[in-house]
């Protein structure tokens, strides 16, 4: 059973998945969705479908800009008749009817957390920047000298000169980011991850954005960072390619 909490002075859970959902995908004026809102250049179409589950019991839906408007009625009310989460291995209530009336073959789903603001990292690390990077990416992380100056703040935990694992900013608004986080393998099960994570997130909350963090129900390792990190889980996110 995955269950959150609210630190005093947090958004709420109903609006943290607001924030998600802003953060995650780029909308037009009607709120539909266009692209992923991927910080560095190039656009990738946004899922046709959008539903995000709560811990508070609110779930809120959005669309991309080509699915007909008598689907959308349909699985508008279909959204608001879903329960509160509890547990982020739930598929949503009306699961077989999304997938039916979008006619869909693919669907991503997993769980949703706050970063808090008493996540502190164990370890030192550095931010790596355009200035720096060249310093600390070789055997590993070489491709990330590309988007450096898209995917800001970066923070790295560095041994022998070089950095290992890396936590980044891949999805982001004024008002949230979301981590997107890689450790070389022969350097994982070090806590060098959970290190990262909060110095990424206490970077985010210096810009006054909200940091969030969310990945997919197969990912194992990365809900395992959550955990050690005592994120805060409030909601579940399903999307229909």
């Amino acid at each position: 059973m995955e269950l959150g909490y609210k630190e005093e002075n947090e958004p709420t859970a109903n609006e943290l998945i607001e924030l998600h959902a802003e953060a995650l995908f780029k909308h037009d004026r009607n709120m539909r969705l266009r692209t992923i809102n991927e910080p560095w250049p190039g656009e990738a179409p946004a899922p046709r479908f959008f539903l995000g589950r709560t811990i508070e019991g609110k779930a809120i839906c959005r669309f991309r800009h080509d699915v007909p408007e008598v689907l959308v009625d349909q699985l508008e009310a279909l959204c608001g008749d879903e329960p509160i989460v509890r547990d982020f291995r739930t598929k949503p209530k009306h699961f077989a009817a999304y997938m039916n009336l979008l006619q869909g073959e693919r669907f991503t789903m997993g769980p949703c957390y706050l970063v808090p603001g008493t996540a502190e990292p164990t370890m030192e690390a550095v931010s790596l920047t355009r200035d720096n990077v060249a310093e600390y990416l070789r055997g590993g992380f070489e491709w990330l000298v590309s988007e450096i100056d898209y995917a800001q703040p970066c923070i790295a935990l560095v041994r022998d000169s070089r950095a290992v694992s890396i936590c980044r900013s891949v999805r982001i608004t004024s008002r949230a980011h979301e981590a997107g986080l890689e450790t070389l393998e022969k350097f994982r099960g070090n806590g060098y991850a959970e290190a990262v994570v909060a110095g990424w997130a206490t970077s985010v909350r210096k810009t006054g954005a909200v940091p969030l963090y969310s990945t997919t129900w197969e990912n194992l390792a990365s809900q395992s960072v959550a955990r050690k990190t005592a994120l805060s889980f409030y909601g579940v996110n399903f999307t229909i390619i």
